[in-house]
């Protein structure tokens, strides 16, 4: 588990930096704009793409990190073996089946922007619209990684005879 973890930790660092390519390159297009009375589409495109890759790829190590958005009003009042009880039932239940749905759902898109070497259809554009498209299959197979590892952790608190000291307080 502790591979999967330090994954997604890289996976998350490699986003950041990518975010903040993002905002450089956003400044540079309302600059150009702005002072040049120019735009140039790749550039446009580029912001565009690097959002969907943020948004794309960061999901798994959001999850890592239990920053997912979550109805806190029960789960918060729960010890550790409940929350991990309903983190494992959660992630089996549903994060898994709709991964596998979103991978499944995505496949024929992928294949087909790789198959004819999609480009975009602005003049200008960037040529290599595939790429983008992989990212489609790229993040449920992070998610599903990322569930791999939700499942260990909370099956080792749900598996587990020892209390510790967490555990005791949210008794």
């Amino acid at each position: 588990m502790k591979f999967l973890h330090n994954f997604s930790q890289l996976t998350g660092r490699a986003i950041a930096w990518l975010t903040l390519f993002m905002v450089i390159f956003s400044v540079v297009n309302v600059l150009a704009s702005w002072l040049f009375n120019t735009s140039w589409i790749w550039l446009r495109e580029s912001v565009t793409w690097m959002h969907g890759a943020n948004f794309l790829l960061a999901a798994a190590y959001t999850l890592n990190h239990q920053e997912h958005v979550r109805v806190d009003i029960l789960y918060a009042k729960m010890n550790a073996k409940k929350q991990a009880l309903v983190d494992f039932v959660g992630t089996f239940l549903l994060l898994l089946p709709t991964s596998l749905f979103i991978a499944w759902a995505s496949w024929p898109a992928f294949m087909l922007s790789w198959r004819v070497g999609e480009v975009s259809s602005e003049a200008g554009g960037l040529p290599a619209v595939y790429i983008l498209k992989s990212f489609l299959i790229i993040m449920p197979i992070l998610l599903i990684l990322e569930a791999i590892n939700q499942l260990g952790r909370s099956g080792a608190i749900l598996f587990s005879t020892a209390i510790t000291p967490t555990s005791q307080e949210n008794s």
